[in-house]
Parts: C-alpha cells; sequence; structure tokens
C-alpha cells in the first residue's frame, strides 16, 4: 500500500496580503496519515472503513489526473476525517501515487475534487507558505525546528468549508516565522495564531492553552478548522504522562509524535 503522512493542525494559519487570502503553514505529522491500495477491475469499486471518499469524488479526481477509473480501490486512514490533520487529502495524494500519476498534476486534481487543500503532497510540507483554497505555495519558509508533540482531538470533527475565509490576519505572525524561529519562538507564535482563531471562531471551553501551561509545554497549535490540537515541547522534554493528562480531559485520538527539524 502507498502511505502519505498527514499533518496535525497549522503551526500558522490565517488570511494575509492584500487580497487577504486564506494561508498556513502546516504541522507535519509523519506517523499518521492514510494508506492506498488498488487493482484493476472492470468497474471503479471503493473498500474503506473510514468515510474519507466517495465514488464519484474518486472518479472525479482520477478524470482530472487524466486515468482511467476501472479500479478497485481500498483506503485506510489512521484518524477519522473531518479532524484537521489532512487524511482526506492524504487519501486522495495516497491513491493518485498508487495510480501512477505525475506528482505536478496531483496538487491541482485534490483541489478541484476538495476545494480546499492540505500540502501533503509536497515533499517537505512544513517549510512553504501554502494557499490552501488556490494550492499553490505563496512562499518558501524555513521548516520548523525540531520539536515533540503531544496531542489528541478535541471536539466533533468539522469538515473544511472551501468557502470559509472568516480567519484572523496574521501577516506579522508571517514575517515573524519568515526569520527561521527557535523552538520557544515557534511554539509562541504558534500559540498566538491558535488563540487568534480561537477568539473568533471559538470553541469557547477549549482547554488546551490551560493544559498546556499545565504541562509546562513550550507552546501549543490547533487545526484552525476541526478538533485537532498539539501541545509542543522540545524534543525529549514532553512530560511522560502528558497523554495521560489529555484523556482524562476528555481528548480523544490522542498521540505523541516528533516534527520539523533543519539540517
Amino acid at each position: 500500500m502507498v502511505f502519505v503522512a498527514g499533518h496535525f493542525g497549522e503551526w500558522l494559519q490565517g488570511r494575509v496580503g492584500p487580497a487577504a487570502e486564506v494561508a498556513l503553514i502546516t504541522l507535519a505529522c509523519p506517523v499518521a496519515g492514510a494508506r492506498a491500495e488498488i487493482a484493476a477491475s472492470a468497474t471503479l469499486g471503493l473498500e474503506q472503513a473510514e468515510p474519507l471518499l466517495d465514488i464519484a469524488r474518486c472518479r472525479g479526481f482520477l478524470r482530472h489526473l487524466g486515468l482511467a477509473d476501472a479500479l478497485r480501490i481500498r483506503l485506510q486512514a489512521d484518524l477519522p476525517p473531518g479532524g484537521g490533520a489532512g487524511m482526506s487529502t492524504a487519501s486522495l495524494v495516497a491513491l493518485a501515487r498508487a495510480a501512477g500519476a505525475p506528482e505536478d498534476r496531483i496538487a491541482a486534481a485534490c483541489l478541484a475534487v476538495e476545494g480546499a487543500t492540505d500540502p501533503v503532497m509536497l515533499p517537505c510540507p512544513d517549510a512553504v507558505l501554502w494557499a490552501p483554497r488556490s494550492a499553490r505555495c505563496l512562499a518558501g519558509m524555513p521548516p520548523p525546528p525540531a520539536a515533540e508533540i503531544v496531542g489528541g482531538y478535541w471536539g466533533p470533527p468539522c469538515r473544511t468549508d472551501p468557502g470559509d475565509t472568516a480567519f484572523p490576519e496574521i501577516d506579522d505572525l508571517v514575517s515573524a516565522w519568515a526569520t527561521g524561529p527557535d523552538l520557544p519562538e515557534a511554539a509562541r507564535l504558534a500559540a498566538r495564531s491558535a488563540t487568534r482563531t480561537t477568539r473568533s471562531r471559538g470553541p469557547k471551553n477549549d482547554p488546551t492553552p490551560a493544559m498546556a501551561r499545565d504541562l509546562a509545554a513550550l507552546g501549543w497549535a490547533r487545526a484552525h478548522t476541526g478538533p485537532a490540537r498539539a501541545l509542543i515541547f522540545a524534543p525529549g522534554q514532553a512530560p511522560a504522562d502528558a497523554e495521560d493528562h489529555l484523556r482524562r480531559a476528555g481528548y480523544t485520538h490522542i498521540l505523541r509524535f516528533r516534527t520539523g527539524g533543519r539540517a
């Protein structure tokens, strides 16, 4: 099976530039993603445990890629869709690669069937300022510093609405990120972005900021749509019982992983 890693919310997300375009810097998650396997078939068929894609979307996606749709498709995802972890985009990218699609056509095909897409098809998805509503890189960015993440889902699934542009302005945060901040500063920037979105979009009862303080995290990040929440620590510094704290507070789909890093 072909595996494509997802993400776990964003370091930053909001509106940027004179056009107030929605843009983000993704928080890459190498340990959770989607898998696709295909086989020749007389008709298009789809097998999946979670509702990642549907037949119509698979057919349209394959046609955008210029591929035949006489396939039996099997999809698996490590996390539920609608969580802000990129499972639907990762499923599409995994399907495209399993079917042998040209890499340079994948992002546009994802956009055509999703309307908003994560940069998980890129070789370094967290080293760009990405415009999800147009599937394009607005600027190269320094990759985030190495970090350890402990996170989970807080709240119900929330699928991204491609027409939703009601996000705070983050030009100042992007300018600060472009200088290549160290991990404490990167965590502070992520927390500022997350706080702006929570203030304007909710939820009002999000326990993640208090959890970050209680566990002495450097900061926290969130899916700016979706329930994924991430506590940011220096590598090796996350408390051994951090997952237990999240579980008791009602988080689900809890995981720990390393992300970022600069050569």
